[in-house]
């Protein structure tokens, strides 16, 4: 079942509103006799087209029909609305009264009327390392367009988000997912070698030693811990100053044979070669616009391994 928040996300519609509007028609609900929130909204189009013919073509509800609802309502409220002649249906002290009441339900009523007319994307959210997410970011124009009906948000994050709670739509992940909940699909394998400006340069340069999180930066200081000569504090910036030439830097191949100004200068370290899973939650990827994300990313994936 979907969370409210996740319910939001999916119909593009503004929690904050959607809230406004429950705790409004809750308001509603436990006014005399529960009157009827339909009622109120043929009231409002009543009073603002000044009588019952105006109404008509609002709310698709014939002349009688309105009328007889008016009545009902008056009843119900135990007040008289409207002046009723032959200029039409002109609002009491009491009418004006309630209809200054329902101000915040014309608000909402115009809000909701913009919605529907219009179609907003859905966004989805995709999580993966660092070199992954850049990868994707720089070829979106590849396999997205402002039509596609679903807008990317990407998050960087060697950590594991949370696929399950809906931290995530899509992930990418080095490894097959065990979770029951979670769908697994594999995408290709993931190279690895060592990269540098020039191939006389010597040493490494990686991410300091609290911030080795991921299998390259720990088989750095695992293989070749005597070898650095700079650390920073993240992966774009040791491949910044690789690229001035201090240090090599171990890459993803699809990163660093596409990276001008860098050179391979090893073979593939067999050590860190991986498989690359793109995981959904199960029933999640049904969801029309988690399915064309899913099918365009892959699509662009196969296409660039060809």
């Amino acid at each position: 079942m979907l969370s409210f928040q996740n319910w939001c996300d999916l119909k593009g519609i503004g929690r904050a509103f959607v809230l406004k509007l429950v705790i409004f028609t809750s308001y509603l609900s436990n006014m005399k006799d529960d009157i009827p929130f339909d009622d109120l909204s043929l009231f409002m189009s009543v009073a603002e087209a000044g009588g019952l013919v105006g109404a008509v073509p609002v709310t698709g509800q014939s002349a009688p029909t309105l009328s007889r609802k008016m009545a009902a309502l008056e009843r119900q409220m135990e007040r008289r609305l409207f002046s009723r002649g032959p200029q039409g249906y002109a609002l009491t002290a009491e009418g004006r009264a309630l209809l200054a009441e329902l101000e915040p339900m014309r608000d909402m009523r115009v809000k909701l009327a913009k919605w529907l007319d219009t179609t907003p994307d859905t966004r989805v959210r995709v999580t993966a390392g660092t070199w992954t997410s850049r990868w994707l970011a720089r070829g979106l124009s590849a396999y997205w367009t402002p039509s596609a009906g679903w807008l990317p948000e990407f998050t960087t994050s060697n950590a594991v988000l949370d696929i399950a709670r809906r931290e995530a739509d899509i992930g990418f992940r080095n490894r097959r997912p065990e979770q029951p909940w979670l769908a697994g699909r594999r995408t290709r394998q993931i190279d690895y070698a060592e990269y540098a400006a020039r191939r006389d340069v010597a040493g490494y340069v990686t991410l300091s030693e609290g911030l080795a999180s991921t299998p390259s930066t720990r088989w750095v200081r695992t293989e070749h811990a005597d070898e650095i000569l700079t650390t920073v504090s993240e992966a774009r910036l040791a491949l910044d100053v690789a690229l001035q030439g201090l240090g090599r830097i171990v890459l993803p191949t699809f990163i660093g044979d596409r990276e001008d100004g860098l050179t391979r200068v090893s073979d593939t370290i067999e050590a860190l070669t991986h498989d690359e899973w793109l995981v959904t939650h199960h029933d999640a990827r049904h969801d029309p616009p988690i399915r064309a994300a899913i099918d365009a990313i892959v699509g662009f994936i196969e296409g660039q391994r060809a």
